[in-house]
């Protein structure tokens, strides 16, 4: 992954997505933000307890960093939902919002949407179709994993935007990783399909998981990219919820920029 630095801030991007001037995207720390205690800083969920207005001010700089736009924030349930957005009618944008859409994936083909998941250990995976010009960002936990909401959403942009796989450029963000990811009850809590993923100590690799989801339905292999960051890790960098319980979320977006 590549770090930037943008008025003072580091966030990462991914390396493949770096040629596509018009792509605006970005995996954000926890850091450079305005909440305190166990939100410090840049948190940007408005449903963990901490206080509004400093979220709204962290979504704000979220949203400037990316380039102005609208952000796009959905409701997510760790589910396969997938929000389509092919018109701006549809009540779905705003910083502001948590609004009554629950999904967790999202995909636009309209410039000047930014697509923001949040996240404390789960996967943001962003992808990029740059023939047709979409772009999506999934929210993949370990439920939604085993869902296959990485699938689900590109059948969506197949069927919806045209998109072919092949085409698809991918990232998979910082996220839980194989040396923190312990399923005690795994055989009770994941297919059998999943076992294949788990070390001796009952520790699985989501990010195999997701790099393969993607490559069966149609992604080039050549075309993802791993950040390989165990948010649980580092924690001067990125919230966790496996090591915090109490504690933020960190954004990841991506979007088309406007002409």
């Amino acid at each position: 992954m590549l770090l930037t630095d943008k008025n003072g801030v580091l966030f990462f991007r991914f390396s493949n997505f770096s040629g596509f001037s018009e792509l605006g995207h970005g995996i954000f720390t926890r850091n450079h933000g305005c909440s305190d205690g166990p939100f410090q800083s840049l948190n940007i969920c408005a449903g963990v307890g901490d206080d509004i207005d400093r979220v709204m001010a962290n979504r704000h700089l979220v949203n400037r960093l990316l380039g102005g736009g609208e952000p796009v924030f959905l409701n997510q349930v760790h589910g396969c939902d997938v929000a389509v957005i092919k018109g701006r009618d549809n009540g779905l944008s705003g910083i502001a919002t948590d609004k009554a859409l629950a999904g967790d994936a999202v995909i636009t083909d309209i410039p000047g949407l930014n697509l923001v998941i949040q996240l404390a250990d789960c996967q943001a995976v962003l992808m990029y179709d740059p023939i047709r010009g979409v772009v999506a960002n999934v929210h993949s936990g370990w439920r939604g994993s085993i869902q296959n909401i990485i699938g689900a959403t590109i059948n969506i942009m197949e069927r919806k935007f045209c998109t072919t796989p092949g085409d698809i450029i991918a990232g998979i963000g910082p996220s839980l990783g194989p040396c923190c990811a312990e399923f005690v009850n795994y055989r009770s809590e994941l297919p059998e399909s999943f076992w294949k993923y788990s070390d001796a100590s009952n520790h699985f690799n989501f990010w195999a998981a997701s790099s393969d989801q993607l490559c069966d339905a149609g992604v080039l292999k050549e075309n993802i990219r791993t950040a390989n960051i165990c948010t649980r890790c580092n924690s001067d960098l990125f919230f966790s919820y496996r090591r915090a319980k109490i504690t933020g979320r960190f954004a990841a977006a991506i979007g088309l920029k406007q002409a």
